[in-house]
């Protein structure tokens, strides 16, 4: 009887049909696309904090106005936050590691390797944008700021971290505070406010007029600089040994430093051929 329960008991199971098992696979994300979170992310934590300034203030985020000087044309600018004491002009960095820098030096380094514009140079630009949009008597109440996220170390001049500089960096979490105490030194030197309420609304609606909102333009800056990058990544008069393609002061320095090339500089395709 037993033998005859378990001969049923295997036919039965053996009947199931075994489910194919599923996996989800949800497609890597490229290294652009986890820029681009990690930027949202962090304009978000700015955002919030703007939103908490007191209500004598205002601001405008991701501003691209005409800028005849640029490259693409146009600047495009993070942050403009309007004070009764200044006029704050934000420049928002998204890296990961020791950020060397000094007032006397047009490129910057990310943990003594890879270039980037003095950010301070790029908010001069910004600000001789803006000043072409409002009159000429708040030409001077300009004050520049970038902001590095937490994931950042500075190896910068010590002033940029002084209240009394109108140049300064500060890490995003702190970006409301910065400004905060930044108008209550300008508060002590100045008896009455250097922006009156309808100083500010005009100002501001001069540059929300000037702000250019057409999805087809903002694309064709952001193609222009892109190509501007990749033209300068590979205007090095440095090329291959192989296809005499042009390659970037990275590649040339890798190359010279591997003893393997012998001396010889490859691009990224000629470097796998080389034994």
């Amino acid at each position: 009887m037993l033998l005859f329960l378990n001969f049923l008991r295997k036919k039965k199971n053996a009947a199931k049909p075994k489910q194919a098992k599923t996996t989800s696979s949800k497609p890597k994300r490229t290294n652009d696309q986890v820029a681009t979170r990690k930027g949202e992310i962090g304009e978000y934590k700015i955002d919030i904090q703007l939103d908490q300034l007191p209500k004598d203030c205002r601001y405008l985020s991701d501003l691209l106005v005409k800028n005849p000087k640029a490259k693409s044309g146009y600047s495009q600018i993070d942050h403009v936050v309007l004070t009764p004491y200044g006029i704050f002009v934000i420049e928002t960095k998204n890296y990961q590691g020791t950020i060397y820098g000094g007032k006397d030096r047009k490129t910057w380094l990310i943990n003594g390797k890879f270039k980037m514009m003095n950010p301070f140079v790029q908010n001069y630009g910004h600000i001789k944008a803006l000043t072409s949009f409002i009159d000429k008597k708040y030409h001077d109440l300009f004050i520049s700021m970038v902001s590095f996220t937490k994931r950042c170390t500075f190896k910068v001049g010590l002033d940029y971290r002084k209240i009394a500089s109108n140049e300064m960096i500060v890490y995003d979490i702190e970006l409301s505070e910065f400004i905060h105490r930044k108008v209550s030194v300008l508060k002590i030197h100045h008896k009455v406010p250097l922006l009156t309420k309808d100083d500010i609304s005009t100002i501001y609606n001069a540059f929300a007029m000037a702000n250019i909102t057409d999805p087809k333009v903002r694309e064709e800056h952001k193609r222009a600089l892109k190509t501007n990058t990749s033209k300068e990544k590979t205007s090095s008069s440095f090329t291959c040994t192989v296809c005499n393609k042009p390659v970037s002061d990275k590649v040339k320095t890798y190359c010279l430093a591997n003893k393997k090339f012998n001396g010889k500089i490859y691009c990224y395709e000629h470097q796998k051929t080389v034994r």
